[in-house]
């Protein structure tokens, strides 16, 4: 395992890869490496000790179909001893009821199979009713909304990744 941070994505319009990738831009240097889990093995996840997973809600509170086909495989690999962070895209006007269910859905498998949760988000500034992407009032990881606040994408960003050097240590 490395200090560098391996970011796995999937994406289906495309906004969550362009959000991968200014995450990655945001951190610097080669620290960060983009993996589309649509074309990953399950031994990638070993390389790293830190992790951010990215991934929209799609349609009604579901997992992207890249992130739906690779979910089973989760069971298989440990996350113990693995620093996680997430990273959601979704649309808070449109679907208020599940915003960025597909964080939460994420987070609760990784734990489960041992991986630590940082880079929790708070909810402020986001008009939504339900998420299974907060706990204890705040979002487990990254919320964007490309669709209704497009203009703060930017700096919520650079506010994240600079919480996240020092919850990764680094």
């Amino acid at each position: 395992m490395s200090k560098a941070i391996g970011l796995f994505y999937g994406t289906t319009t495309g906004k969550t890869e362009s959000v991968a990738e200014m995450v990655r831009d945001e951190f610097g240097g080669n620290i960060v490496t983009l993996h589309e889990i649509g074309s990953i093995e399950n031994d990638d996840f070993a390389d790293y000790e830190c992790l951010i997973i990215a991934c929209p809600t799609w349609n009604i509170g579901e997992l992207q179909s890249d992130w739906e086909g690779f979910f089973p495989e989760l069971d298989d690999i440990d996350f113990s001893g693995k620093k996680v962070a997430y990273v959601g895209t979704g649309d808070q006007e449109g679907y208020p009821d599940n915003f960025m269910d597909a964080m939460g859905i994420l987070a609760e498998k990784i734990s489960e199979q041992g991986g630590e949760t940082v880079g929790q988000w708070p909810v402020e500034g986001y008009d939504f009713n339900e998420s299974k992407a907060v706990v204890n009032g705040k979002f487990i990881g990254l919320a964007i909304d490309e669709d209704n606040q497009s203009d703060l994408t930017k700096a919520r960003i650079k506010s994240w990744v600079s919480q996240l050097k020092k919850e990764f240590s680094l």
